[in-house]
């Protein structure tokens, strides 16, 4: 009898089952900080009709933090994550995270800065001993370490307090710190608001942000890989030939005004192309790292990369 109820308890369930579901690939959705190309893509739904003829529907978790997306790729609840720190996706795979890095999403030195609003904080040198706001383990972190040493200062050389860019930037209007790093449309409204750039990353760090694969999909699924990159070129052709749509897409978006878009834009190279000066970028950001006791385990960065 008690096979019987499990027999039946198991048809019951299959009979729920939905009938050929769609397979799915998950790729993160990160605006900021101006992520054109990301923007394009969603509004134009150019991966769904990439990948509907397959049967495959692409959905788009908002997973903005580079730790948040890299521990979603391990639980396997994503395969792309379209725009990654360069920091976070070595922090991952020395981890163990099973990650690729198959192009450059963006490269913006000049979208990298240190803002401060006194007046008699003009360099990095006048920090000594202030309180300097920003997010723990980043590119922008990797700004700071690097503007210090240029200095001839180091870390201990100033208060560092690990926050948020939203928070970093309101703590810095209100007066509660001296400096905070910040980048896009929060660099670009703090100035708006009285705050000044006192170094961003030109000559310091190249400020790159990656797009990384679930190792296992890349094995199992090259042609879909290069199907995504595909895609990506596209919306990198419509950005060229549509630029004012792309413009006004992005300002709705992101809450900006269309000019402010316009002004920020020409900051960031979106040539996906994996140049011999990225990987060795990504070699200086690991070294940074392990200098400042952020990873102990380091890893084959020129192993890490895939052209396809």
């Amino acid at each position: 009898m008690r096979k019987l109820l499990s027999l039946s308890l198991l048809l019951c369930l299959v009979s729920v089952l939905p009938a050929g579901a769609a397979e799915k690939i998950a790729l993160t959705y990160v605006k900021a900080p101006l992520n054109v190309p990301s923007i394009v893509e969603k509004k134009l739904e150019l991966f769904e009709k990439a990948f509907a003829p397959d049967g495959i529907d692409v959905v788009y978790p908002e997973i903005t933090a580079g730790p948040a997306q890299t521990q979603a790729m391990a639980a396997g609840s994503i395969q792309f994550a379209n725009c990654l720190g360069g920091t976070s996706a070595l922090l991952a795979a020395s981890a163990g995270v099973d990650l690729k890095i198959i192009a450059v999403y963006s490269r913006a030195p000049e979208a990298f800065v240190l803002l401060a609003k006194d007046p008699s904080v003009t360099s990095v040198a006048d920090l000594k001993g202030k309180k300097v706001a920003g997010p723990k383990g980043t590119v922008l972190h990797q700004l700071l370490a690097t503007a210090l040493k240029e200095a001839s200062m180091g870390a201990d050389d100033v208060q560092f307090l690990s926050m948020g860019l939203p928070e970093g930037v309101a703590a810095l209007l209100s007066g509660s710190v001296d400096a905070a790093l910040a980048a896009g449309p929060a660099a670009y409204k703090a100035q708006e608001a009285g705050a000044r750039v006192v170094v961003d990353g030109r000559g310091l760090v190249d400020a790159t942000t990656v797009i990384a694969v679930a190792g296992p999909f890349l094995r199992e699924h090259p042609d879909r890989v290069r199907r995504f990159l595909d895609v990506h070129r596209q919306a990198l052709t419509f950005m060229k030939e549509e630029r004012e749509q792309a413009f006004s897409l992005t300002a709705e978006e992101t809450g900006l005004d269309v000019s402010a878009v316009e002004a920020m834009f020409p900051l960031y190279d979106f040539d996906p192309e994996i140049r011999p000066s990225d990987v060795e970028e990504l070699k200086r950001t690991q070294d940074f790292l392990v200098e400042n006791g952020l990873m102990e385990k380091t890893v084959d960065v020129d192993a890490l990369v895939t052209r396809l």
